[in-house]
C-alpha cells in the first residue's frame, strides 16, 4: 500500500499544518460533500444574453411548430384523390381558384373537388387540400385551369402542424447550453425569455511577491503572473464568470482584506500559490479566520499538484491551486471544474479519450495518482504518446500536449510498449502531418515556418539526438535531427545511422565555450585553453547539457575524466546554458554561436558541428516530408539560416 496518512476528522485538522495527505478521491469526496446539496440560484435572461449559460428548467413547447399545415414548395394545393388516374398519357385538367397564397397569408377559399390554389414555399394550405403539386409539373391552361400528368400522394410536399414541435413537449431540458441552434428553438415557439442558472461568479487571484502582470516590466528575479490569465480563461471556458483580482503579495493582512472583499460578492474563490510550506505562504492560515468549515483538504496525492488546498468558508469553496502552471492547471481542470460545471447548471463534461502506446518508461510515484502530459503522434502500428518532460513549471505543457494519462497511486511506473488509455484535451485531435523527434535549434523554426504557411501541421519533441535516432528506428517519427560526432571515424552523424534511415544535411552551427563577456579568465583564449584555466579555478562554476545531446559529446572530450563544479548541472537547452551563466548561475558552458549572440555573451568557438538529418526511408515519400525537404534545400530557408547565424549544408561541406 502506499504510505499515505489519513486524515484526522474534520473537526481535529490543524488548519495552519500541512501534514495530512488525502488520496485524490478522498478530497474530492469531502469537498463535494461539503458543497452539496445546494440551491442553485437562477435568472431570467432574453435570448440573446442567455447564450452559453446553462438552463435552469426544462422548457416545454406552448405552441406547434409549425403551427400550421404549410407548403414546403411553390406549386398548387389539390386534393390528392383528384388526380388518382393522371399519367403522361392520361392528364387531367384541373380548375384554378382565384387567389393565390403566399406566406403570411391565411387561405380564403377552399379547395374543392376538382380545383386548385396558387401557393408559395411555407403558405399555409387551404381547407380541403391534402397534397402540393410543384409547378415545374403542371402546364397552364389559359389563366382559369391547369393541366397535370402525374398523381399525387396525400400529405405530398406538405409539413403538418406540429411536425417539427409539438404543442406540450419538452424542447430542451435543464442543463442544457444554450447556443445559436437552441435560441433558434426557442424562437421558434416564440419564447423571448428564459430561466437560466446564474453563473457562478468566481473570483481569481494570484499570491506572490515575485508576480509582475503582463506588459509591465519584468524585474530581477521576477516572472510574469501566468496562472491568473490561465485561471481566469479556463473559469470562463467552463461556465462561471470570472473575476480577476490581480496578483497578491505575500503580505497576510493585505491578502487576508483582498480574499474577504472577494467572498462577499462572489460565488466562490480561486487563488494560485501559497499553499506550500514555507515561510511566505500564508494563505492557508487566512483561510481558516473566514468560515466554517474551512479547510476540508491541504495537501492531495496528486502529481503534479499536491500542494492543494480545498476549503469552504460559509457555504462558499475556495481553492487555492499550486503556484507552477502545470499543476495548477491539473488541479483545476481535474478537481474544481467538476465543482464549477455543477454550480454553473452544466451536465459533466465528457472528455474523449484514445488508446496509444507509451514508447519510453515512466517512473512514477507510489501513493501519487500521477497525470502525464503526453503528445500524440502516428506510427505504423497506430498512435503513439510522447510523454512531456517539462515538469509542472512549463508554460507550455498544456498547450503544446494532445492530452493526459493517469498514473494510478498504486503504481510506481509505466512500462515502455505499454497501451496506455490518454485522455484527450479536445474532442477530436489531429495528428500532425510532419513529425521531428531529436535534437532541437532555432533553425528548424525557419523551415518549418513555409509548412506552417501552407497548412501542414508539425510537431517537433525534443529529445536529443540519440532518442531521436531511436524513434526514427520504430518508426515513431517522419525525421530526427542529429548533430552526433563519432571519434573513431571522426565524422559526424553517418556512422549513427541504422538500417530504414538516410542522412539528409541540414546546416552546420559553431559551437563553442560561453562566458559573460569582459571575465578575463576566458578573453582572448582557444576554447582548450579557456577549459583548462576554468578547472584550475576552483571557484569557477560550469553548467553542463544533458546525456544523448550531441553538445554533452563534445563537452565530455574536453573534460576527459575531470568533474569540475558544475557538472552534474545538466539543462537540455542551449538557451538554458546561456541563462545560467549570463545570470552567473555559471561562469561557463558550451551552446552555439547564434544563442551566445542572441543573449550578448562572450564565445570562444570550438568546432562547427553538423546538425542533420536522420530521414526514415519508408515515410520519405510523404508529402509533409517532401514539403520539408524542399523547404530546407530553398533558396528562402538558405538565407533565413545565414542571418540567424548558421551555415547551410552544400555539396562542397
Amino acid at each position: 500500500m502506499p504510505n499515505v496518512t489519513i486524515a484526522k476528522p474534520r473537526d481535529s485538522v490543524d488548519q495552519d499544518q500541512f501534514l495530512t495527505i488525502l488520496s485524490r478521491e478522498d478530497a474530492i469526496a469531502r469537498f463535494e460533500a461539503a458543497l452539496f446539496p445546494r440551491n442553485i440560484p437562477s435568472e431570467r435572461k432574453s435570448l440573446a444574453d442567455a447564450l452559453g449559460h446553462a438552463l435552469a428548467a426544462d422548457i416545454v413547447a406552448p405552441i406547434d411548430v409549425p403551427p400550421f399545415d404549410r407548403s414546403n414548395v411553390d406549386g398548387f394545393a389539390v386534393r390528392s384523390a383528384d388526380l388518382a388516374g393522371a399519367g403522361e398519357s392520361v392528364p387531367v385538367r384541373i380548375a384554378l381558384n382565384d387567389e393565390m397564397i403566399a406566406c403570411g397569408t391565411a387561405p380564403v377559399q377552399p379547395v374543392l373537388t376538382g380545383t386548385a390554389t396558387s401557393i408559395a414555399t411555407g403558405g399555409p394550405v387551404p381547407r380541403g387540400a391534402d397534397a402540393i403539386i410543384m409547378v415545374e409539373h403542371t402546364q397552364p391552361l389559359g389563366t382559369d385551369a391547369i393541366e397535370i400528368r402525374r398523381a399525387a400522394l396525400p400529405g405530398q410536399f406538405v409539413s403538418y402542424a406540429g411536425s417539427d414541435i409539438a404543442r406540450g413537449e419538452t424542447l430542451l431540458r435543464a442543463g442544457t447550453m444554450i447556443g445559436s441552434r437552441e435560441i433558434g428553438m426557442l424562437a421558434a415557439c416564440g419564447i423571448a425569455h428564459v430561466a437560466v442558472v446564474r453563473r457562478p461568479r468566481v473570483a481569481v487571484m494570484s499570491t506572490g511577491d515575485e508576480l509582475v502582470q503582463p506588459g509591465e516590466t519584468l524585474r530581477p528575479a521576477a516572472i510574469y503572473d501566468t496562472n491568473g490569465a490561465i485561471v481566469t480563461a479556463a473559469v470562463t471556458e467552463n461556465g462561471g464568470d470570472p473575476l480577476f483580482l490581480g496578483a497578491i503579495a505575500d503580505d497576510e493582512q493585505v491578502l487576508e482584506t483582498a480574499m474577504r472583499k472577494a467572498l462577499e460578492t462572489c460565488d466562490m474563490l480561486v487563488l494560485s500559490g501559497g499553499t506550500s510550506k514555507g515561510a511566505g505562504d500564508v494563505s492557508h492560515r487566512i483561510i481558516a479566520r473566514l468560515g466554517l468549515p474551512g479547510i476540508i483538504a491541504h495537501g492531495v496525492a496528486l502529481k503534479p499538484g499536491k500542494p492543494l488546498c480545498l476549503a469552504v468558508c460559509d457555504g462558499t469553496p475556495v481553492v487555492i491551486l499550486p503556484g507552477f502552471p502545470t499543476s495548477a492547471m491539473f488541479t483545476f481542470h481535474d478537481i474544481l471544474v467538476p465543482i464549477l460545471r455543477r454550480l454553473a447548471g452544466l451536465p459533466p463534461r465528457a472528455d474523449a479519450q484514445v488508446t496509444a502506446k507509451v514508447p519510453v518508461r515512466i517512473a512514477s510515484e507510489l501513493g501519487r495518482t500521477e497525470f502525464v502530459m503526453v503528445s500524440l503522434v502516428e506510427a505504423d502500428n497506430g498512435l503513439i504518446a510522447y510523454p512531456g518532460g517539462k515538469g509542472s513549471g512549463a508554460i507550455t505543457s498544456f498547450a503544446q500536449a494532445d492530452g493526459f494519462l493517469r498514473i494510478d497511486a498504486l503504481a510506481d511506473q509505466i512500462l515502455a510498449g505499454t497501451e496506455a488509455v490518454v485522455t484527450l484535451f479536445t474532442p477530436h485531435v489531429r495528428v500532425p502531418d510532419l513529425v521531428i523527434v531529436g535534437s532541437h535549434c532555432t533553425g528548424l523554426d525557419l523551415v518549418t515556418e513555409p509548412l506552417a504557411r501552407a497548412g501542414l501541421s508539425v510537431r517537433s519533441i525534443s529529445v536529443g539526438s540519440l532518442g531521436g535516432l531511436a524513434a526514427a528506428k520504430r518508426g515513431e517519427c517522419d525525421l530526427a535531427p542529429i548533430h552526433l560526432f563519432d571519434e573513431k571515424t571522426e565524422s559526424y552523424n553517418t556512422p549513427f545511422l541504422a538500417e530504414g534511415l538516410e542522412l539528409v544535411p541540414g546546416w552546420r552551427r559553431m559551437q563553442g565555450i560561453v562566458f559573460r563577456a569582459g571575465d578575463t579568465r576566458f578573453e582572448g583564449l582557444s576554447a582548450q585553453d579557456a577549459v583548462r584555466a576554468a578547472m584550475v579555478d576552483r571557484a569557477c562554476i560550469m553548467v553542463n547539457r544533458n546525456q544523448g545531446a550531441g553538445t554533452r559529446i563534445l563537452i565530455d572530450r574536453l573534460l576527459g575524466s575531470a568533474r569540475p563544479d558544475g557538472y552534474w548541472n545538466q539543462p537540455k537547452s542551449h538557451n538554458a546554458v546561456a541563462a545560467a551563466v549570463g545570470q552567473h548561475r555559471a561562469d561557463w558552458g558550451m551552446t552555439i554561436a547564434p544563442v551566445a549572440r542572441a543573449a550578448g555573451l562572450g564565445f570562444i568557438p570550438l568546432a562547427e558541428e553538423h546538425y542533420d538529418f536522420a530521414v526514415v526511408t519508408a515515410r520519405k515519400q510523404r508529402p509533409a516530408v517532401q514539403a520539408f525537404l524542399a523547404a530546407l534545400a530553398s533558396p528562402e530557408s538558405h538565407a533565413a539560416l545565414a542571418r540567424a547565424g548558421f551555415r547551410p549544408a552544400t555539396a562542397e561541406n
